[in-house]
């Protein structure tokens, strides 16, 4: 039985990590520095936490489940404390990518992260519809770096982020550097300005009269039928006007020069910033 320890147990995500491992044949240790955490955990998973070099003593894998400001810090406590041939598992390639993880190379770094459930897929209970960030009833895709370490330990890194965000549809192996490029470029830097710019449009029409509910319907069915044609869910095409739209609001809405967030300088820039 592989023995686990997760440090940050009583966090959000810790929380949500210790609930799904319950469920597994994984040994699993935790690890809360906060009063506040350590009864969230027992109250909703109903376990207890050790000290930290108990969780440590004999660990083969060894989860940080902290926030990307303070996972250097926490990382600089626990690496060397650590037995050769650990693996250190990191939610997040933030961290890993600037370089905040000590020099150990005797450990392993495996680096782990969700892609939440996907807006069109084939769920039929109301559980998992309702389940937007994954880990409790939606199939979600995940992607694994082993950012180093001997190749082996591959398959115990993929175990361990099947079993901490179950149910897991499929899983994607890439690098670090490639996992940066989702996050923060793809999700954060890209997806999430401009569902904060669609926000502010409907805001924007409802400041000019358009009834709230009526603008929201109209954007949320919208994006729908438009990120179904889009993204290829269906055999289907746009109109000469929407078309003609995006030929003209394309450039009224983005620079020209918009794809530079996805080069080095700037990945590095904005990891830099969340770090």
């Amino acid at each position: 039985m592989t023995t686990i320890t997760l440090f940050g147990a009583g966090g959000k995500m810790g929380v949500r990590l210790s609930r799904n491992l319950a469920k597994t044949e994984f040994e699993t240790r935790h690890v809360e520095v906060s009063e506040e955490g350590r009864s969230r955990l027992k109250a909703e998973v109903g376990v207890d936490c050790v000290e930290p070099e108990a969780a440590l003593d004999g660990a083969e894998v060894v989860i940080l489940a902290v926030p990307d400001t303070v996972i250097g810090k926490v990382a600089a406590k626990v690496v060397p404390a650590v037995a050769p041939g650990t693996m250190i598992v990191v939610l997040d390639a933030a961290a890993p990518f600037a370089g905040h993880l000590p020099q150990r190379d005797d450990i392993t770094y495996f680096v782990s992260h969700p892609c939440h459930p996907p807006i069109y897929n084939d769920v039929d209970t109301q559980e998992a519809r309702l389940d937007y960030f994954g880990g409790i009833a939606a199939p979600q895709g995940v992607v694994n770096a082993l950012m180093q370490g001997p190749e082996e330990h591959y398959e115990l890194g993929e175990a361990v982020s099947r079993a901490i965000y179950a149910p897991v549809a499929r899983t994607y192996r890439v690098t670090v550097e490639q996992m940066a490029l989702l996050e923060p470029g793809l999700s954060e830097t890209v997806c999430a300005s401009l569902l904060d710019v669609m926000r502010e449009a409907m805001d924007e029409v409802v400041s000019r009269g358009v009834p709230r509910d009526c603008a929201r319907d109209f954007l949320l069915g919208h994006m729908n039928i438009l990120g179904a044609v889009i993204f290829k869910e269906i055999d289907g095409v746009f109109s000469d006007a929407c078309n003609k739209a995006i030929e003209f609001g394309k450039p009224a809405l983005m620079r020209d020069d918009w794809k530079r967030v996805f080069e080095d300088d700037e990945i590095a820039a904005s990891i830099q910033r969340i770090t």
